[in-house]
Formats: C-alpha cells, sequence, structure tokens
C-alpha cells in the first residue's frame, strides 16, 4: 500500500510541475505570434486553466495512480494553431522546447535548494538514493518534510524533462527536430508530424522502452553532480 502522505507530495509537484511545462509552451507560442493557448487562459501558472482543458489526465488519472500505486500517472497539453506551425515550423520547435526546459529549471532550481541546505549544515547526502529521497536532514521540525519536496521535484522534474525530450512523437522532443532542420526540411518534417498522428500510440510505447534505457544513468548522473564524491551506483 503506498504511503499516501508521500504520494500527495508526489501529486502535488506533478500538478506544479505540469502547469509549468505546459504554461512555457503557451507563453512561447504567444512570443512566436500563435495566441491560441493564451486564449485559452493557458500563459497562466493557475493549474485551473490548464485542469480544464485535460482534467482526466491532470487530476482524475493521477489522482487514481498515486493513491493505487504511488505514482501520478497522468498527461496534460497547450493549444496550438496547426497552420501556424506549418508556416513556422521553427518557432513550433522553440515551442515544444519550452515544456522540458521548463522542468530542467526546475531540476536546477530544486538542485540549489539542496546545495544551499547542504551549505547551511542542514542537509546532507543519504547514504543510498533512491526516488523523492536524494536529499537527507537530521534537523527536526519541518525539515524532512522539506528535504521530501526538494527531493521530489529534483527527481519528477528530471522524469519529465527526458521523457518529453525522446524525440518520438507525440512526445515534445519530435516537434523539437525542425530547430536542427534546413527550412525546406523544416516545413516538409512538421506536415509529417501532422499527417502521422496514428504512429502517437507506437511512439509512446517505443519512448517507454527508451525510456527505461536512459533514466536511471541519468538520475545517476544528477545525484552525482548533486553530491560530489558520494559516488552513488
Amino acid at each position: 500500500m503506498p504511503d499516501l502522505a508521500n504520494a500527495l507530495v508526489y501529486y502535488v509537484v506533478f500538478l506544479f510541475s505540469t502547469t509549468l511545462h505546459e504554461a512555457a509552451h503557451a507563453w512561447v507560442a504567444l512570443r512566436g505570434g500563435d495566441p491560441t493557448a493564451y486564449h485559452g487562459g493557458q500563459v497562466s501558472l493557475d493549474p485551473r486553466a490548464h485542469i480544464r482543458r485535460e482534467p482526466f489526465g491532470m487530476v482524475i488519472l493521477p489522482l487514481l495512480s498515486v493513491v493505487l500505486t504511488g505514482w501520478p500517472l497522468g498527461f496534460a497539453s497547450a493549444p496550438y494553431d496547426p497552420q501556424w506551425a506549418l508556416r513556422h515550423p521553427k518557432r513550433a520547435g522553440w515551442m515544444a522546447l519550452a515544456g522540458p526546459v521548463a522542468n530542467l529549471l526546475l531540476v536546477v532550481g530544486s538542485a540549489a535548494a539542496i546545495k544551499a541546505g547542504i551549505a547551511a549544515g542542514v542537509f546532507y547526502a543519504p547514504q543510498r538514493i533512491h526516488f523523492g529521497d536524494v536529499v537527507a536532514t537530521n534537523a527536526a521540525a519541518a525539515w524532512p518534510a522539506v528535504t521530501l519536496l526538494l527531493s521530489t521535484f529534483f527527481c519528477m522534474n528530471l522524469v519529465l524533462a527526458t521523457f518529453n525530450i525522446l524525440p518520438l512523437p507525440p512526445l515534445d522532443g519530435s516537434a523539437v527536430v525542425p530547430l536542427f532542420l534546413h527550412p525546406d526540411a523544416a516545413v516538409r518534417y512538421q506536415h509529417f508530424l501532422q499527417s502521422q498522428r496514428t504512429f502517437a500510440l507506437l511512439g509512446m510505447l517505443l519512448a517507454w522502452r527508451l525510456f527505461d534505457v536512459l533514466y536511471q544513468p541519468l538520475f545517476l548522473l544528477a545525484v552525482n553532480a548533486l553530491h560530489p564524491g558520494a559516488g552513488y551506483h
């Protein structure tokens, strides 16, 4: 049976992190000339705007999965104009990249807070690490809850950034590809993405297999950078 207190923390972090991810997509799209998500209210850190678009993916499914398994499984999306993406495939690429970058910023921000806590003598590197447990404390009061929150932000956003940047449809990474293509090839690729939506399920299945291979080495690299000399393996 999952620890419901930890499960609730995981859901809150998932909700905030996913909201920032989608708001980043929406903001960069607006800056690039597509106000679709802006008109939907999604250039916002208020999760209600994003929940209204995907109530099942942001509330029902993650709450069910977090209670049953301890892990929030969910999804969200930001609307955009496909014709705008065809006209400006590189701008659409920056829009796609913005979501994973937002998650990476949360990884960096939580790492900076952990480092500050270590420098202050409040936190220390744990003997063993796993998801949601990458920093420890001997301090009383609310500090154990703070270490759980920071650890969860660090780990979950590393998961979200790694998974979403995989270059397989329908993930963000597939829409980032035009940034590396000649303009004419970028337009052709954007046409391909929009005409081959039937590959989305296959892409998700392949992404999960690839993620299983990639995430653990990246996680170990990240926590060893967080705690130099700890030698986690």
